[in-house]
């Protein structure tokens, strides 16, 4: 597992997230569920701004890294820097890389090699997990 050494990490109790979490949101972001495809309304969201942790607002990603996959997922080609950290997830036998939010380490999604240039990488990430802060006009 990578550390973002950078940010100060946040440790509540599992009572504590469930009195703060939907219980959706609880399950993707403390049990690594997934949400149905195509069910975020983030998947549509193009104004300006940024996505940040739901489980604790760390700033995850800006607008100018969201692109459409078409996977059903809000999908995005980088992270800003030290704000996740990931690991190997063996949950459907073949390894994947999952990341999490570096502050509260809850489950964002995981990592493919087929997202856009100029990382080719494609953060997957389950729009429950987020919130989206639109730029001030």
């Amino acid at each position: 597992m990578n550390t973002a050494a950078s940010i100060t990490q946040i440790h509540k109790s599992d009572a504590e997230w469930r009195r703060l979490l939907t219980p959706e949101q609880y399950n993707i972001l403390r049990k690594q569920g997934t949400e149905p495809p195509n069910s975020s309304p983030l998947n549509n969201e193009k104004r300006h701004g940024t996505f940040v942790c739901a489980g604790c607002e760390l700033p995850l990603f800006t607008s100018e890294m969201k692109y459409d996959s078409g996977t059903g997922w809000p999908s995005f080609f980088t992270t800003l820097p030290d704000s996740v950290e990931t690991k190997r997830d063996f949950r459907l036998i073949l390894p994947r890389t999952e990341y999490h939010c570096a502050r509260c380490g809850g489950h964002q999604g995981h990592i493919f090699n087929d997202g856009p240039q100029p990382t080719g990488k494609r953060y997957c990430n389950n729009g429950l997990a987020l919130q989206f802060i639109p730029t001030a006009s």
